[in-house]
Order: structure tokens, then C-alpha cells, then sequence
């Protein structure tokens, strides 16, 4: 299944990546598009360990015992 690249930035774009690795212009696609993939994967996995580690943090503190002040709460909301 072939596609079209009727960008004239990114025929260069691919053309200079498939030069520099020695590459045909699909492998270079290819190539891109996976280590595009890979890295936003990554990120993903970084963000989500992030979040467990401030979730983990907030359940360690202890609870107050106190009730949110709804009215407050409404007020600054717009509520």
C-alpha cells in the first residue's frame, strides 16, 4: 500500500534522514515513524509512573478528619 508525500518540507525531511542512515526513503519512514511511536510510549509509561508516585504520596499522609466547606467551595466556583 503506497501514499504520496506532496510536502515539499517533508520529501526533504525524509530524503535527508534516508542519506544520513543509508537507507531507502520507506525504510527512513518506517524507521521515524517507529522511534515517533517507541518515544511517545515511553512517555506515556513516564507519566504514568509519575502519577502512582504522587497518588502513592497522598494516601500515605493522614486523613484530617475534616469536611470541605461545600458553600466555600461553590462560591469560588461560580456555583
Amino acid at each position: 500500500m503506497a501514499f504520496h508525500v506532496r510536502d515539499k518540507t517533508t520529501d526533504t525531511l525524509v530524503r535527508k534522514l534516508a542519506d544520513q542512515r543509508g537507507v531507502g526513503l520507506t525504510e527512513a519512514v518506517r524507521q521515524a515513524v517507529s522511534a515517533e511511536l517507541d518515544r511517545q510510549e515511553t512517555d506515556a509509561g513516564e507519566r504514568l509512573r509519575r502519577m502512582r508516585e504522587i497518588s502513592d504520596e497522598l494516601a500515605r499522609r493522614p486523613r484530617t478528619g475534616l469536611k470541605a466547606d461545600k458553600a466555600f467551595f461553590d462560591e469560588i466556583s461560580g456555583d
